[in-house]
């Protein structure tokens, strides 16, 4: 059963911090508009959980080696650990000005995302730099990249 929760926590939490923080990024950069990015986490965090806790049940089911209460407590943990993380992000955008909470959002994905890949490394004997430093950059090639998405449909579109 252990397995089953980890697996829910870690992907629904590294899933809803990097999707999350890749789409607000794009959306803030395309639009500038706060209720654009409001929305844009809002649905990260009901139909992406929806979808990711499907997709990790299914996943799941295909190495037929768990129970159907493993599969279901994984689908389970998954949904409410990207709901849970996802929502996080948008306290800051209600409260701070849009770019602001932009980056408060950023030091936040990036702070629990580091600690999470400290704590997996230490907890699997890994070089704790090395897996947070690959964790942190893909983090980071999401939010350069979707930042220069958004500025070109901003650019084309608009």
């Amino acid at each position: 059963m252990r397995h089953s929760i980890t697996v829910g926590i870690s992907f629904g939490m590294t899933s809803g911090i990097i999707t999350t923080m890749g789409l607000m990024v794009g959306l803030s950069s395309g639009t500038n508009s706060r209720i654009a990015v409001i929305g844009g986490i809002l649905t990260i965090a009901i139909a992406d959980a929806f979808s990711d806790a499907l997709g990790i049940h299914i996943s799941e089911e295909s190495e037929n080696v768990h129970t159907s209460k493993e599969i279901w407590v994984s689908t389970a943990f998954t949904f409410f650990a990207k709901f849970f993380f996802a929502s996080t992000f948008i306290f800051p955008i209600l409260f701070l000005k849009l770019g602001i909470a932009i980056i408060v959002n950023i030091i936040w994905g990036f702070l629990v995302l580091g600690i999470a890949s400290f704590v997996m490394a230490k907890s699997q004997d890994e070089n704790p730099f090395k897996v947070v430093s690959e964790h942190l950059l893909v983090a980071i090639i999401v939010i350069v990249l979707s930042h220069y998405v958004g500025n070109l449909i901003s650019r084309y579109f608009t």
